[in-house]
């Protein structure tokens, strides 16, 4: 059993900015957790530009962004870092669980701030009908494939929602030398910040179907063609208003949903609104949660201030006798 003052789990923008301000409020045993073999979180694959306006006052890229906070943590001695720790299990008493390859083990924590970020919303929980050929990704997969991994998905793609990185990638395969056939969007407006329609969409001449959805998924072995539909005011298909679309990828980019496993494993109370709890400072005293966990912010900037504060009142936490 490893005995921690502060436990954060997630190295992303908002672990790192909650273990700094943490450290900055006095507290000098600070561990940080983080799955991948990176610190940066999400951060890493987002390579476009759009970070730092706020928070630095410059344009930054997402790695760059991440990189100034990964300096500030290395330079810092009372924070440690753990990569490729994975946290499965986390008690009442902040008693968490880790596995790392090769290991597992327990650490107790005194406090501990959950920065576990989100995860991307699928074809199965919108209810996409049709056949399941290769070819299917969500937004943020495709971009991990692009971005990191050098590979390019399709030819033809289309994508199902205007979420900010579903817009993004319509840009990304475009220079990439993809065609991106359509983006289909079943509110009357985008989802995503309207810098990103202008920027990713308008200035490309990508299609976009507003008050429209996808109503079936064609194909064997790979997507072939998608089925889209006109809706009406109550979002119910107009029959008679359907048309194919020829693409061989289809990319989903329909909304984030907080990773909160672990504290609902730990009996905290959720919003059941945005599954996450209703404030920085759960139910549970001394168990704090951050960033996207928390709720899902539209800028790194906005997540790395709100993070702050989560770090400070983690701080006034510890302060307070036993």
């Amino acid at each position: 059993m490893d005995n921690r003052e502060l436990v954060i789990v997630g190295g992303g923008p908002a672990g790192m900015a909650a273990a700094l301000s943490a450290y900055k409020h006095g507290v000098r045993d600070i561990l940080v957790l983080e799955r991948d073999q990176f610190l940066g979180g999400i951060l890493n694959q987002c390579i476009h530009t759009g970070f730092g306006i706020k928070y630095f006052k410059e344009v930054l890229t997402g790695p760059e962004f991440a990189e100034r906070f990964i300096e500030k943590i290395r330079a810092t001695s009372g924070v440690e870092v753990n990569l490729q720790s994975f946290a499965v299990r986390l008690s009442s008493d902040k008693r968490i669980t880790v596995f790392k390859p090769g290991l597992l083990y327990e650490i107790q924590a005194r406090a501990v701030i959950m920065a576990t970020g989100c995860r991307e919303r699928t074809r199965e929980m919108i209810h996409i009908p049709g056949t399941r050929p290769s070819g299917i990704f969500s937004a943020g997969l495709a971009q991990k494939l692009i971005n990191i991994e050098g590979l390019l998905p399709g030819r033809k793609v289309a994508i199902v929602g205007s979420g900010d990185i579903g817009l993004i990638m319509a840009r990304r395969f475009t220079l990439e030398g993809a065609e991106v056939k359509a983006i289909i969007e079943i509110q009357n407006q985008s989802r995503g910040l309207p810098r990103n329609m202008v920027q990713c969409v308008e200035h490309f001449d990508i299609p976009v179907y507003f008050r429209h959805t996808v109503v079936c998924i064609h194909g064997k072995n790979r997507v072939e063609k998608i089925t889209v539909a006109r809706v009406d005011d109550t979002n119910s298909v107009i029959p008679a208003s359907c048309f194919d679309i020829p693409c061989d990828t289809v990319l989903v980019s329909v909304g984030l949903i907080p990773e909160n496993e672990l504290i609902e494993m730990a009996g905290v109370t959720f919003d059941k609104k945005t599954h996450s709890p209703a404030a920085f400072e759960s139910d549970i005293p001394g168990l704090f949660v951050c960033g996207n966990a928390f709720k899902v912010y539209d800028l790194a900037d906005s997540v790395v201030e709100d993070s702050e504060i989560a770090g400070r009142r983690a701080a006034e936490y510890l302060k307070e006798p036993e």
